[in-house]
């Protein structure tokens, strides 16, 4: 990281000048051990699941969109899938609790969690397997190459089980963290709200156990990405936050083991109404402030152009010693 700092700074450009940009390759360059940071090779994985918690009315729609919106990743008809192809990350999705089985690849635990306003969502069993899941799939993709990891999801329901985990672990109050999701009314939202908030009643996830709080008001989908989080710091490959949910599985990942954090980097500040202040517990500074909150990694993959845009400088641009003029001095 050291010598990826003194690259930048022997740039013929005013110091830190790129901001985020620098300190995300500095970062990089200390995740994988070299200041030849190359992020040529990267990955999409989205987490699909089914959350039972949808029977209470959170949602616009119902569960069944989550495994049509999944199949159409391995047919490269979604908003990720293009976004993908465009920036040339390589996509891959994962059943990791969907309600029914599909074409996608399936490494689940259930179908899809219980009712959480009634029961817990999952057993901590199934918890931890499939954090185990996630991390196996970090591994797996450093094996095979790949440079840098941005994690997404699909799972209609998934916003209003992130509010719930994120509320439990920041001892937050639910109508700061939970939001509109894709496009509940005010009315929908106050129901939210209300099944939350029985959901932590009925189920006392305790705060100071992350698999506790995942099991009883979380997710799969959830718990999966947690464990690329850990996945990623455990190989040595940075991974990129996208939206609330997946912040919401950092978050959970570092309070499982604090050091995963410095292999974690944040892409953009989502709409949903509790993006800012899970961010802030982590301590991560997004790129973008785009309010998107289209979920299944694209706000993760919208940031890889900058990443290659700020590479450019890093491994292209002139020294002050080759253009022969004084480097700047930090004052």
């Amino acid at each position: 990281m050291g010598q990826a700092k003194q690259r930048w700074d022997s740039i013929a450009k005013p110091l830190h000048s790129l901001g985020l940009l620098e300190d995300a390759i500095v970062q990089i360059a200390g995740i994988s051990g070299t200041p030849k940071v190359d992020i040529g090779r990267r990955a999409l994985l989205i987490s699909c699941a089914d959350n039972g918690v949808v029977a209470e009315g959170v949602s616009q729609s119902g569960q069944e969109i989550t495994a049509v919106v999944a199949e159409d990743f391995l047919e490269g008809k979604s908003s990720a899938c293009k976004m993908a192809q465009k920036t040339g990350t390589d996509l891959f999705a994962y059943d990791v609790g969907m309600a029914r089985d599909t074409k996608v690849p399936a490494c689940k635990q259930a179908y899809g969690t219980k009712d959480m306003a009634k029961d817990p969502a999952m057993s901590r069993k199934q918890a931890v397997r499939t954090i185990e899941n996630g991390i196996r799939l970090a591994v797996e993709k450093k094996e095979e190459g790949y440079r840098i990891l941005a994690t997404g999801e699909m799972g209609i329901g998934n916003t209003t089980t992130s509010a719930a985990v994120s509320s439990v672990l920041l001892q937050e109050p639910v109508e700061k963290m939970a939001g509109k999701g894709a496009g509940l009314s005010d009315e929908g939202l106050l129901r939210k709200v209300r099944v939350i908030r029985q959901a932590i009643e009925v189920n006392h996830p305790d705060p100071a156990d992350p698999v506790d709080v995942l099991s009883k008001v979380g997710g799969f989908d959830i718990a999966n990405m947690a464990g690329i989080f850990l996945g990623g710091a455990a190989a040595g490959i940075p991974v990129l936050i996208d939206g609330f949910i997946s912040s919401v599985a950092a978050l959970c990942a570092v309070r499982l083991c604090p050091n995963a954090s410095g292999y974690i980097l944040s892409s953009h500040v989502s709409e949903e109404a509790g993006s800012k202040a899970v961010l802030e517990a982590l301590g991560k500074k997004a790129f973008l402030h785009c309010e998107m909150g289209l979920g299944e990694g694209t706000g993760a993959v919208a940031c890889l152009p900058l990443l290659d845009l700020a590479l450019c400088v890093y491994n292209e641009m002139s020294t002050f010693e080759d253009i022969r003029i004084e480097p700047y001095k930090p004052l």
